[in-house]
């Protein structure tokens, strides 16, 4: 199939699924991932999708209690503070594997070569079926990863990673502060591969790491569009996370972005900036009973490799100048809505159909929840009257598929109106 045939094809599967949810790809307020104290885990190697048609070699970890799939990113650990952790990991790599728990509290063995030089930050499972068990306690609140300790040039971005996300005895707040409370959640799992690394792997060949340049990057290891997919979608069975972002207007959601990427990947959230509440796992906070008042608005999230971000983000059409419900004067106030532009009519003319150029995910009308007439060939992908900010890099090559846009470090925000359900 040529690459124009392709997109094509692609889009048509867009169309499909889209239409299928009822519009925007649904999402949901809970982060997918896998809770308990104990967990059984096989290193493994596989392939992921891409949406230019590829299928890019990957290492990756198999949550043998679940599915049994290998993934990218392995599995997420959703842990109450205080819990005892037990990792029991088996290696069905051709190399030794270890897994280590920055932020984590427990001992951790360092492996040193014959010449007395670091191998490994952690013990090892040897190559082909050798086993290892780590231990922890889930410390403070927050957002936090683990990945491979050894050869960490090569088998962190080949895939050996995930997201743990240690939750405090209050629900519904990031920290144990109320100034860190939140409607929904999602997390936003960044990382980048050079594809040369993974043929090199595939075919048991050395790579000079010092020569790397990406050419796929993802979000919580997908790449767009892939990533405004559902979870657990069954064309992408070793890459079960989503990354679609969906909220009601007045809400605040929280953002948990982590960077288990070479290379830092400044994340733009459009529509309004994230108030960062958190960092590397740490409340921002001068302590005591200042709450986070070291807390930041950014416009973009500077999220460096190996840093976690806690943010939150709220939308109600603040101070845009006009009802976005279109509202007359007098009627009733709508859930979430920004009071002193209600009942305001839209300063402008709206131009006549023949003069619109319309967007795919365009529902008809101007206004909140609602739909209008549209050309017979738009594929109607936005039937609930929702509006969508696009959230990505803003390293712009970063939207790329191997340099094919759209793709890459890219997904969607959907504000829905207050009587649209988000699952």
């Amino acid at each position: 199939m040529d690459r124009q045939a392709f997109r094509f094809a692609r889009a048509a599967l867009i169309v499909a699924v889209l239409a299928a949810a009822g519009g925007a790809a649904p999402a949901s307020a809970a982060i997918s991932g896998i809770t308990g104290t104990t967990f059984n885990f096989t290193a493994r190697d596989g392939f992921l999708a891409n949406p230019d048609g590829s299928y890019i070699y990957f290492w990756g970890l198999a949550d043998d209690g679940g599915t049994g799939e290998v993934q990218l990113p392995g599995p997420t650990l959703i842990l109450s503070q205080g819990t005892m952790v037990t990792i029991n990991l088996t290696n069905m790599l051709p190399e030794p594997v270890s897994l280590v728990f920055p932020g984590q509290e427990g001992p951790t063995q360092p492996v040193y070569d014959a010449n007395g030089r670091l191998r490994s930050l952690a013990q090892e499972a040897a190559p082909s079926g050798g086993t290892r068990t780590y231990t922890f306690t889930a410390g403070a609140p927050g957002t936090y990863y683990y990945q491979s300790g050894t050869h960490l040039d090569k088998q962190i971005p080949l895939g050996l990673y995930g997201a743990i996300i240690v939750r405090p005895p209050i629900a519904g707040q990031a920290y144990a502060d109320a100034a860190t409370a939140y409607d929904r959640e999602y997390l936003l799992l960044l990382a980048d591969l050079d594809h040369r690394l993974s043929t090199a792997a595939e075919s048991g060949l050395s790579f000079d790491s010092t020569d790397w340049i990406a050419g796929y990057w993802f979000i919580n290891g997908r790449s767009a569009t892939d990533t405004m997919s559902e979870d657990n979608v069954p064309w992408l069975p070793n890459q079960p996370y989503g990354a679609m972002v969906s909220m009601h207007p007045g809400e605040t959601i929280l953002l948990r972005v982590l960077n288990m990427g070479r290379d830092p990947h400044p994340f733009h959230t459009h529509g309004n900036h994230v108030l960062a509440v958190g960092r590397d796992g740490r409340l921002l906070s001068t302590g005591g009973a200042a709450g986070a008042d070291l807390a930041e608005f950014h416009f973009t999230v500077p999220a460096g490799s190996g840093q976690t971000w806690d943010g939150l983000f709220t939308w109600s059409a603040d101070n845009l100048g006009w009802d976005v419900y279109g509202h007359a004067p007098g009627d009733p106030m709508q859930v979430g809505e920004y009071a002193p532009d209600h009942g305001k009519a839209i300063p402008t003319q709206t131009p006549y159909l023949t003069s619109l150029q319309y967007g795919d995910l365009y529902s008809g009308s101007p206004l909140l929840g609602q739909t209008g007439p549209l050309p017979p060939d738009h594929p109607g992908l936005n039937q609930t009257g929702a509006f969508f900010y696009m959230w990505h890099s803003h390293r712009e090559n970063e939207m790329t598929n191997l340099n094919d846009f759209p793709g890459g470090m890219m997904t969607m925000l959907a504000i829905e109106a207050p009587w649209v359900p988000i699952p």
